[in-house]
């Protein structure tokens, strides 16, 4: 309600699973003008699944709406084609950073109409280096536009973007960042580094019919215990940030289909992964910061 009635600043953060593509996507969509066929929206986000993911989400939401358009740009497929989708003129525009600064460079996308900028996920666009990409995009758009800043978590870094695009922004908290949702139990067992291996063959024994997602650290964690866990003939598999597209593309959809049982991934190549129904989230190594755990978590309880 408050974004559909003002056109104040917002910083907002929410736990994951709680609606934020609903909570910007909704207006959004209401105040577009389908009259002018320009960007009106532009919304940045980490990573090409979660890009995608919020494009088909605004689709459902603006189903009955003739005429609004909505284009997806994101590296590691066509530009060609994303370019002819613009062309036919997008009110919305969801991208991730390095290819929508692309596209503005290559005058493919004009930011002159642009109402509100909606930065989604922004702590991991920052962790991943994208501040110099946000820094360019955002120096195209027209000064009095609306600037939205949703994140799960609320670190020094996010505040600090904050002093600098945002004017007096509103801070809005759908409840106390960092407590973990009520619908998942949490267990941890004290063991040597040595056996950590063992006793995560021993949960997967346990639970015959666990369906979830292994946290490590980095790429080579994930990529070790992936083919430790496949060579012991478990239905396992990774994702991580050396895999090509079309890799990340397979890995995940055979996860949605249940075709695999256990995804072991970092952090950042976890983003904006909607699977419902999982039975465990386990993590491999703790994370640095104690809400990135609540957010490994939040994969599990989906509001």
């Amino acid at each position: 309600p408050y974004l559909i009635n003002s056109t104040k600043d917002v910083i907002a953060s929410a736990q994951t699973g709680t609606g934020k593509t609903g909570a910007f996507g909704l207006p959004a969509i209401h105040l577009t003008n389908l009259e002018l066929r320009k960007p009106q929206t532009i919304i940045l986000c980490p990573t090409r699944e979660l890009c995608i993911q919020i494009k088909n989400d605004l689709n459902n939401f603006s189903k009955y709406l003739l005429g609004l358009n909505i284009v997806a740009v994101y590296g590691g497929s066509s530009i060609e084609k994303q370019i002819k989708s613009l062309k036919k003129g997008a009110h919305i525009v969801v991208g991730t950073p390095g290819r929508t600064k692309d596209m503005i460079r290559r005058k493919r996308l004009s930011l002159r109409y642009i109402d509100r900028v909606i930065l989604d996920e922004a702590d991991e666009m920052l962790s991943m280096g994208f501040k110099e990409d946000i820094d360019a995009i955002l120096d195209k758009t027209p000064d009095g536009k609306q600037t939205l800043l949703f994140s799960a978590t609320m670190n020094k870094r996010i505040l600090s973007i904050t002093k600098k695009y945002m004017k007096e922004p509103v801070q809005i908290e759908s409840e106390k960042i960092n407590t973990s949702t009520k619908q998942v139990d949490h267990f941890y067992y004290m063991v040597q580094a040595k056996y950590r291996y063992e006793v995560l063959k021993r949960i997967a024994d346990m639970n015959p019919d666990i369906y979830g997602i292994i946290f490590c650290r980095t790429r080579r964690e994930t990529k070790e215990i992936a083919n430790k866990l496949m060579h012991d003939g478990y239905n396992a598999d990774a994702l991580h940030g050396d895999l090509t597209q079309s890799q990340r593309d397979d890995v995940m959809s055979k996860f949605r289909k249940k075709r695999l049982q256990l995804l072991v991934a970092t952090d950042v190549a976890s983003r904006g992964i909607d699977v419902d129904n999982l039975s465990h989230i386990i993590n491999y190594n703790f994370p640095d910061d104690p809400e990135i755990y609540v957010h490994r978590s939040g994969r599990t309880g989906r509001a």
